[in-house]
């Protein structure tokens, strides 16, 4: 993505030592899945996320994007995919996010364990800076976790199959991996405003001024790993959260004030979007939180059909025709 001609408002803003503050948290993670239809039945039917929108990739029409969240898909818990039916595995590597971390309720790891063994995924429990964290993979073979986490009053999404005082409450960390560390810190707590919270090895973590929840980042340095594939099982891209479209043109005059060489904004229908790549070389963007998922659904019906933005919608027989079906899972009772 290059550098476009920066807007009016932008130009006013760039050469001045701009601080517009810490970046709030974690807007959604947009990963790659093979098998659409598999990768709804998963984060749906397994991990109980409802799934909020079922769209196509605006730049690649031919292909699903599928969003799953809380009731309404808020930002900070907001997991996405890109379909690309019967693409082969990715690699992950250096210069990728190679961990998702949901948060769940401390005493959840339990259930969570058996849970998800029953539906055939095994799970591994291990202690990272403190937290006990729950570590698995989807049916691509994508990186997840589970941590407890304690004070985390978010809502979970009660309308699935897992009994809602177990069920995920949101993004609680990511890990992105790259070969070298300090460029990637230095932006961190340098124009994106994080704050160093522990370090342990290769691993560092840094913590959004506005608190813990759904803003860690963890910084895993592997100067002699390869660098990630991006298919099938791997993260595109993580996108950071910011208020609104003002405050967003001042985060791209920021960034491009550290040497970011950012895009222009672009028109996402459910949140407008700017992206870089930070230093070692994991592609970041910047959504705003509106306007939403429920802009051309109501909440009751969201991810019932397949939306498309107007621009598409003339094209919607062929888009249709083209898309493998997909089918929500029937909720299956898991309350013992």
């Amino acid at each position: 993505m290059s550098l476009a001609q920066p807007s009016p408002f932008t130009r006013r803003l760039e050469g001045r030592l701009i601080s517009p503050g810490s970046i709030p948290g974690l807007h959604h993670v947009t990963a790659i899945t093979a098998d659409p239809q598999a990768n709804v039945d998963f984060y749906a039917g397994v991990l109980g996320l409802r799934f909020v929108k079922r769209t196509v990739n605006f730049d690649d029409p031919g292909s699903y994007h599928l969003y799953f969240g809380d009731e309404l898909g808020r930002p900070g818990g907001i997991m996405t995919f890109f379909g690309w039916p019967g693409a082969s595995r990715g690699r992950r590597g250096a210069g990728q996010l190679t961990e998702t971390a949901f948060s769940v309720p401390p005493e959840s790891l339990d259930f969570w364990t058996a849970h998800l063994r029953a539906h055939g995924v095994e799970a591994e429990l291990s202690l990272r800076f403190g937290d006990e964290v729950l570590s698995f993979a989807d049916p691509d073979g994508l990186a997840l976790e589970l941590i407890a986490s304690a004070g985390d009053d978010r809502a979970p999404w009660d309308g699935g199959p897992v009994p809602p005082e177990h069920g995920i409450r949101g993004f609680r960390a990511i890990t992105v991996t790259v070969a070298a560390a300090d460029a990637t810190a230095g932006l961190l707590t340098g124009p994106m405003g994080f704050e160093t919270d522990a370090a342990g090895g290769p691993r560092s973590r840094f913590v959004s001024a506005h608190g813990a929840r759904a803003g860690v980042i963890d910084v895993l340095e592997a100067p002699r790993e390869s660098g990630g594939i991006v298919s099938a099982g791997t993260v595109h891209h993580v996108a950071w959260r910011t208020p609104g479209d003002e405050e967003q043109l001042v985060w791209r005059a920021a960034l491009i004030a550290a040497g970011r060489d950012v895009t222009h904004v672009y028109d996402r229908r459910y949140f407008h979007s700017i992206y870089f790549r930070e230093p070692g070389g994991v592609l970041f963007e910047i959504a705003t939180d509106p306007p939403g998922f429920t802009l051309d659904e109501p909440a009751a019906e969201l991810g019932a059909r397949l939306a498309l933005p107007p621009w598409l919608e003339e094209s919607r027989p062929a888009i249709e025709a083209h898309l493998p079906p997909i089918t929500l899972p029937v909720a299956r009772t898991t309350r013992g």
